[in-house]
């Protein structure tokens, strides 16, 4: 066997291996068959929720956070303007749920070059307990939402967060948008966890306020342009840990484009590639392509039977399905083709993040060049409707009334009555 065929076999070995391993460490939080011992969730918890538009299901998404197996917590509804067109159907459910303390702020604070963060700026001094969540407005929050967060909260932790399971897909486009999300990249994230690499996910997010005070509070994370590294990077300059939850939480998909599914991945790929370079680099061979086309070269060379092609294929894929089987996540008989075609566009998103300058958010255009990074503004700045006259930085305590709080930051925060 020359030095070629060798290398060739080495790195399919190690290809293979490294895919297989990765599976068996995430499917390992299935086998345990139970919840690992943790810290049982406090008094006081705020939930922060930054919210923009009609997504998916959104109504059923935001009401969920009124259905928490929780004795005291709150939730506080971040929009950036007024009127929004979901600023309705908050007001509704805020009423509907009056057993649950909840407000919602409208505002956009620009100090820094994301976008979600300048949205969440002006609930950060107004929640009032110290263990604070941020969750995205799409993630269906089950009733044991806090206690499996804090299940895996330790004193050395200083982030826990969960990645999104794609949840309700419905034709092609979404079915490969959760090919991603499931069984590629939460996967991946369960694995590293298991080895005590972990790393945020900003889907949801917990932490206290006071730990994240030492650095400069919520501002903190708009050192970078993804709050999920700039959370990471303060976590390993602290020398804590970041922990991901045992059971990924969902996120309803429903019908998706090829374009949007494009846009969002190569977002993430350009943010990642920006944030951590060198363990980007490491992404290109992660997919089937690369192991696949080593084991062709092998099989031409004479080295691999075909059969033996055919086989690593069933083997590679098949432990993609029991995974998705163990955790119960979206499975089907074309699943596999779909996982195909990810594997096939991730070298293609790679190379497209390296020649990225800036992606857009919910409308809002971000440059990624060190020399801009600072979101374009949104096509209407204008402070909302609904601020006209109000105090910066007022609240809604839920009566109807409003607390003025003296020392909130300079924003265009105002408190909408529901």
């Amino acid at each position: 066997m020359d030095l070629l065929t060798a290398t060739a076999s080495a790195g399919l070995a190690v290809a293979s291996a490294s895919h297989l391993a990765s599976i068996a460490l995430a499917m390992r939080r299935t086998a345990r068959g139970r919840r690992r011992p943790g810290a049982r969730p406090p008094a006081g918890i705020s939930i922060l929720r930054p919210v923009r538009g009609l997504e998916y299901r959104v109504e059923e998404t935001l009401a969920s956070s009124f259905q928490i197996d929780h004795p005291s917590y709150e939730v506080i509804f971040c929009v950036a303007a007024a009127d929004d067109p979901v600023v309705p159907i908050i007001r509704r459910l805020i009423r509907e749920h009056p057993d649950v303390p909840a407000r919602l702020l409208a505002g956009d604070e620009v100090g820094g070059p994301n976008p979600k963060l300048n949205n969440l700026m002006k609930a950060w001094d107004v929640a009032r307990h110290d263990w604070i969540v941020l969750a995205d407005s799409n993630v269906l929050i089950p009733p044991d939402y806090l206690d499996r967060l804090f299940a895996r909260w330790t004193e050395r932790c200083a982030f826990v967060c969960s990645p999104p399971i794609g949840i309700d897909v419905q034709g092609c486009a979404a079915e490969l948008e959760a090919a991603f999300l499931n069984t590629f990249q939460a996967r991946w994230q369960l694995a590293v966890d298991e080895l005590g690499f972990g790393f945020v996910q900003g889907k949801t997010l917990l932490l206290r306020r006071s730990d994240l005070a030492r650095e400069g509070g919520l501002a903190a994370l708009a050192r970078e342009v993804a709050e999920d590294a700039a959370a990471t990077k303060i976590a390993r300059l602290r020398g804590r840990e970041v922990r991901a939850a045992d059971e990924p939480f969902p996120q309803p998909l429903g019908r998706r484009s090829l374009a949007g599914v494009w846009q969002r991945q190569l977002r993430w790929a350009r943010l990642r590639r920006l944030s951590f370079p060198g363990f980007f680099c490491a992404e290109l061979p992660a997919g089937g392509v690369f192991p696949f086309l080593l084991a062709w070269w092998l099989a031409t060379a004479g080295v691999l039977p075909w059969t033996g092609v055919a086989g690593m294929m069933v083997a590679w894929y098949g432990a993609e399905a029991l995974l998705a089987s163990a955790f119960g996540w979206p499975l089907r008989a074309r699943s596999p083709l779909f996982w195909i075609a990810r594997d096939l566009l991730l070298p293609v998103l790679w190379v497209h993040a390296w020649a990225a300058t800036g992606y857009e958010w919910r409308g809002n255009p971000v440059d990624l060049r060190p020399s801009a990074r600072t979101p374009c503004a949104p096509a209407s700045s204008a402070p909302p409707p609904l601020a006209a006259g109000m105090r910066v930085g007022a609240a809604d305590n839920g009566t109807g009334s409003r607390r003025v709080n003296h020392n909130a930051p300079n924003s265009r925060a105002a408190s909408l009555r529901s």
